[in-house]
């Protein structure tokens, strides 16, 4: 294949298949045997007690050093049961491999502002997989442009961008992890600064590539661009958009898809009582502040296949008095749950700005246990957990279901791999890609 061949369509990260691979090793074997000079035959018979006595002293010493292999393989194994970690997790029609995970964070880096992602991406997401996490989360993805929360969001709002990311996802896939998408529509939060777009922490222009922002009501988040107030067919048309990008996640190879509730984006904005003002049916009560989730949580459902697992991502505190609380969060999670929902996705924060929010390791757990405990339904923890004894440790005391490792991982693709050799596990009871074992812990 010439170098210009090479596209999304055929390159493969691996550089060749299982099959060449084993096709090529069987070449290589034959070139090294047949490269071998024969012994003289004046020299076999002089020689033949010699090798014999060497390969008697090479077999004890393979013996001796077998022994000692597996002697310090049994001392790396955990004493008791595998970690938890460590072990696979089933939702719905999906085996995902382990239970660390990593978290969607927001890239800002669809440079063309057209939502769709790019080499970057592929090499963020598909070096996580190969570093041995068990689901890849992708980042905040639009449902519709005036949904994105910087110009330079990702997007799955038409079918043109279907095809960028499928090779991410089938690489993803490839390395043996799985890969669900987040989807998300950010409301008064979006129209947002990043690198390379300038008005970090304010609102981008109109004339420089920002746009009118939407939300349930029309007060604005801190000093952003004030919002405009929602019409209830355009609610409707906003939980159309999440089924759409749904279909279009499916199709572009996606094995879960989770719904963006949390962090003060459109629906955690309609959650809120200090945010949502309205009146009408999607206002007031708890029931009526829940309507717009459970509504794209109901349309998302019908639209992707029954054996795809459905994840809700959702803040369980605004930190505000007055404000969403963990006791909100756990009855809409039940109501989740009757909807077909199959894990929440366990954060806090990001809805009300200035709130003092007491941040330090673990901080988030206990609302993650709460709501697991309560609602009865699967939860991730996550939030400065940044060692493998801490993470097993959440899991052990059934306060989770999995981890989701997020800044850490940034700092260090591999991070599942490093964790399971704290964890006593042995390189050979772990997904190394061929290419890594020689540097495996």
């Amino acid at each position: 294949m010439m170098q210009d061949d090479l596209t999304h369509d055929n390159f493969d990260f691996r550089g060749f298949s299982k099959e060449n691979r084993h096709e090529t090793e069987l070449i290589r074997d034959e070139e090294e045997r047949s490269s071998k000079k024969p012994a003289k035959a004046g020299k076999a018979g002089k020689n033949k007690a010699g090798k014999n006595a060497k390969d008697a002293g090479r077999e004890r010493k393979a013996e001796k050093a077998g022994k000692a292999e597996k002697k310090a393989a049994a001392s790396a194994k955990p004493q008791g049961k595998r970690p938890l970690l460590f072990t696979p997790m089933q939702l719905r029609g999906l085996t995902v491999r382990n239970r660390v995970w990593l978290p969607p964070m927001d890239m800002y880096s669809a440079y063309a502002r057209d939502g769709k992602p790019t080499p970057f991406h592929y090499q963020h997401y598909v070096s996580r997989a190969l570093g041995g996490f068990g689901l890849i989360i992708a980042e905040a993805t639009a449902v519709c442009p005036e949904g994105r929360i910087s110009p330079k969001d990702v997007g799955l709002w038409e079918d043109s961008q279907i095809e960028a990311w499928r090779w991410i996802v089938q690489g993803v896939r490839d390395a043996g992890a799985a890969m669900a998408v987040q989807l998300n529509h950010a409301g008064r939060k979006g129209s947002t600064g990043c690198f390379g777009v300038g008005h970090d922490g304010a609102s981008v222009p109109v004339e420089e590539g920002g746009w009118q922002t939407v939300a349930p009501s029309s007060n604005a988040y801190g000093a952003y661009a004030a919002p405009r107030e929602l019409s209830v067919d355009e609610i409707h048309a906003i939980v159309g958009q999440f089924a759409a990008a749904a279909g279009r996640a499916v199709a572009a190879g996606f094995q879960a898809v989770e719904i963006h509730a949390a962090h003060g984006y459109l629906i955690s904005q309609f959650l809120d009582p200090l945010i949502n003002e309205r009146t009408d049916e999607y206002g007031g009560d708890l029931n009526g502040r829940m309507r717009f989730l459970v509504e794209i949580v109901d349309a998302v459902r019908a639209t992707i296949p029954q054996d795809m697992p459905l994840l809700v991502r959702i803040s369980a505190t605004d930190w505000a008095a007055g404000g969403w609380d963990l006791g909100q969060t756990i009855a809409a999670s039940r109501v989740l749950k009757d909807h077909g929902v199959d894990l929440v996705d366990v954060s806090t924060g990001g809805i009300v700005p200035d709130v003092t929010i007491p941040v330090k390791p673990n901080y988030q757990v206990p609302f993650a246990a709460q709501v697991r405990a309560q609602a009865g339904v699967p939860t991730t923890a996550v939030g400065l957990i940044t060692k493998p004894k801490q993470a097993e440790k959440i899991l052990r005391a059934e306060q989770a279901d999995a981890i989701e490792i997020g800044r850490a991982a940034l700092r260090d693709p591999a991070w599942p791999m490093r964790a399971a050799h704290k964890l006593g596990l042995a390189p050979a009871d772990l997904p190394y890609p061929d290419q890594y074992v020689r540097g495996a812990y």
